[in-house]
């Protein structure tokens, strides 16, 4: 396990006790990355967050080196931390071995000014390029290394791989049992003590009698015995009021066996109250803890870099508005909002998307370029697509076929497309449902978050029985209105509420009844309760003629 920085961690800690469900991106907030008391760069967040998710990971190290130029001109590379685990002065020799073979070139000289605080120096040539050199020294000496993470330890007598939210959470049930077991063991001990203040308490009460009857007794065990049987006091009692001092029966002492009594009165209800009370037990865990922060707590002594493998296409990608546009076979496109113009009440519109005679656009969609697309098909797949992942294309342009950017089969075609904002935002995902309806009149709810975890050949969104195939899906708020169409012209409107939730690969429940064995279901949509529905039962389609 590599060491961290306190005040992190219990920061961390803390933020775990307040939020059970915290996960660990957020606990990430608080807790950066490992923290080596070397100092040093962490190089890339990759293996933190790798480390942190998984409880394995590679985490590289490099020294903290500064390019300094002298007054005549000469260049130095000066290096104030190394990594973590690493030998200075083996260091030193070995990138002496490496310049003596010529595998690494541009250094005239290496110092070790070191004192109580680390300074090697590496003179550069005239002829080279300092910041070369340094990458040179990063990638061939130890000057850049890395931490091999693996947090295997040993959960209730059994190892056991933890993760970043497993170490905290097995710290924080730890750190309970021992509030409780030393609060037993502190309300055991107060209440042996208020016994015997009690005894005492009895014996000044009865000071003449207690000292008549010692008198009288022949042995100590008399004694004992006559006190327990005549003032009705525990063995433990009449031991301890055999034991005290003649001075101890002055008017003084009385005074302070009283406050003494008073006080640890008080002591046993509140570490009685600590044991029925859970919530009290967890603040003073956070108490103690930012006690030993405040105490003992300094600032990170290692910077994080991140390199170019943290990055990902989205960073590299504006989040701008975007149109797309997906046609009846399955051709779609990404276009820019901004290559649309806003016209009047009269005006005749622009061309959108040039298509073929046989195909015609069927779905026009705005989003941003960072939203996640869910597709869902007649098999009952669902496979994602980012926005920006789609082809751009102008408005005039006819798209690319959907078959060549996700893996779904020749034979499949997408029935429904569903735009999602963030697949990240718990809340979000929690609180939001995905409808699905069959040509066979099977209805399905899902919750949104078990489509969080994109997969590039797509999963199974719903068991499809022979001879059925999807009709569509939509995207509710668990508690919109559902209607569905029949092809014989019925419908019928229900509360989603009614439905319950099920897993993605459920088959789901019946919701609604076909009129007959050619009946099938044609469509079907998902309202809130103000909105306006309209239905049109006839229409017709026409070809253009043309006169010769």
């Amino acid at each position: 396990m590599a060491p961290h920085n306190l005040s992190e961690v219990i920061d961390g800690i803390n933020a775990y006790i307040d939020n059970r469900d915290i996960e660990i991106s957020e606990l990430m907030q608080y807790i950066k990355a490992p923290d080596f008391p070397t100092g040093g760069i962490i190089y890339g967040h990759y293996g933190v967050r790798e480390a942190f998710e998984t409880g394995r990971g590679r985490i590289v190290i490099r020294g903290k080196a500064e390019i300094e130029t002298t007054k005549t001109g000469k260049e130095l590379i000066v290096v104030t931390e190394i990594p973590y685990l690493v030998n200075k002065a083996d260091m030193i020799k070995r990138t002496a071995e490496l310049i003596n073979e010529k595998k690494l070139e541009g250094i005239s000289e290496i110092r070790d000014e070191s004192a109580k605080d680390i300074r090697i120096v590496y003179e550069v040539k005239r002829d080279a390029n300092a910041n070369v050199v340094l990458n040179n020294l990063y990638k061939y000496t130890a000057l850049q290394s890395s931490f091999s993470v693996n947090n295997i330890a040993l959960v209730k007598g059994r190892p056991m791989l933890m993760n970043l939210k497993d170490m905290i959470q097995a710290f924080v049930e730890h750190r309970h049992e021992v509030v409780v077991r030393r609060t037993k063991f502190e309300l055991a001990e107060a209440e042996k003590r208020a016994h015997i203040l009690e005894g005492y308490l009895v014996a000044l009460d009865h000071l003449d009698e207690v000292i008549q009857l010692i008198r009288n007794s022949e042995t100590p065990e008399d004694a004992r015995v006559g006190l327990m049987e005549k003032f009705g006091l525990l063995d433990l009692q009449a031991r301890a009021i055999l034991d005290m001092t003649l001075r101890r029966l002055t008017g003084l002492e009385r005074d302070k066996i009283k406050e003494e009594y008073a006080e640890l009165m008080k002591t046993i209800e509140y570490l009685k109250e600590i044991l029925a009370d859970e919530s009290l037990r967890y603040k003073i865990i956070k108490d103690e803890l930012i006690e030993i922060k405040e105490k003992y707590g300094d600032k990170r002594r290692s910077q994080i870099v991140y390199s170019a493998e943290d990055m990902t296409m989205e960073d590299f990608i504006d989040d701008e508005e975007v149109v797309i546009t997906i046609s009846h076979n399955s051709y779609v496109k990404r276009t820019p909002l901004s290559e649309y113009k806003r016209q009047g009440r009269g005006g005749k519109g622009s061309l959108g998307s040039s298509t073929r005679d046989e195909d015609f656009t069927e779905h026009i969609i705005t989003a941003t370029a960072h939203n996640y697309m869910l597709l869902f098909t007649e098999s009952g797949r669902c496979y994602w697509l980012r926005a920006f992942e789609i082809p751009e294309g102008s408005r005039t342009s006819r798209g690319r076929a959907l078959q060549n950017i996700i893996n779904i089969p020749k034979e499949d075609k997408i029935r429904a497309y569903i735009l999602v904002k963030n697949l990240k935002d718990k809340e979000y995902m929690d609180n939001n449902f995905i409808i699905m309806c069959t040509k066979k009149g099977i209805i399905k709810k899902t919750s949104l978050e078990a489509y969080s975890r994109p997969r590039a050949n797509g999963i199974n969104a719903i068991n499809i029985n022979e001879g059925d195939q999807l009709i569509d899906a939509c995207l509710t708020t668990g508690n919109s209105e559902i209607v569905m169409a029949l092809k014989s012209g019925r419908a019928i409107r229900f509360n989603e509420s009614t439905v319950r939730p099920m897993g993605r690969t459920a088959t789901g429940v019946r919701g609604i009844t076909l009129a007959s064995d050619d009946d099938e279901v044609v469509g079907m949509i998902s309202v809130n309760s103000p909105d306006v529905t309209v239905l049109v039962s006839f229409g017709k389609r026409v070809w253009k003629t043309y006169r010769h």
